[in-house]
């Protein structure tokens, strides 16, 4: 079914949405989430969530991307449940290498007050992202949105580990010089 049929049909109210949505992005939101908990049971009750989060959100929210507004959704619930079930705990797993890696250029945003700044840098973020070749890009995504480990990136790409390591090392320096050049404090 089309995305804007399925959106329509949460607009409507109709409960054959979530069906259709689960038909079209079940498996694209739970392979979200798998990557960042590595666990089915985990997975498919924040998919479910995630079904919840679009019923409660459709209407008001008219998404121009369903696969990108579940997307978004999905890891944002796969992250918080991830961080509660790391509080007591400090791993060292590749969501966790991951965010660890990433942390050196952009700094932790704590108050309600900053919403407006960081959507200034999502929308800088983006720029930098549009600057990359599709390679490039697509790596980045693969590893800091999508959290693939460095093995699966590096089959996915036909690269070594090694250089895949050094090439991700190159972007984050390249994000970093990209937002002090846009004066996001680091």
């Amino acid at each position: 079914m089309e995305d804007n049929k399925i959106i329509t049909l949460y607009n409507e109210r109709d409960e054959s949405a979530i069906a259709e949505t689960d038909a079209k992005y079940g498996v694209y939101c739970l392979t979200i989430a798998e990557n960042i908990l590595h666990s089915r049971p985990d997975s498919e009750e924040c998919v479910n969530d995630t079904w919840l989060r679009a019923w409660n959100a459709i209407p008001p929210e008219k998404p121009h991307s369903l696969r990108a507004f579940l997307g978004r959704i999905t890891r944002n619930l796969a992250f918080d449940r991830f961080r509660s079930r790391k509080s007591a705990q400090r791993g060292g797993d590749d969501v966790t290498l991951a965010l660890e890696e990433l942390s050196d250029c952009i700094a932790s945003r704590d108050s309600v007050e900053e919403q407006a700044e960081l959507r200034a840098l999502g929308k800088s973020i983006d720029r930098f992202l549009s600057e990359l070749s599709a390679r490039d890009r697509n790596v980045f995504l693969c590893r800091y949105y999508y959290t693939y480990s460095i093995a699966e990136i590096a089959a996915r790409f036909g690269m070594r580990e090694n250089y895949l390591r050094n090439l991700l090392s190159r972007l984050r320096e390249r994000l970093r010089k990209h937002l002090e050049k846009e004066d996001f404090a680091l």
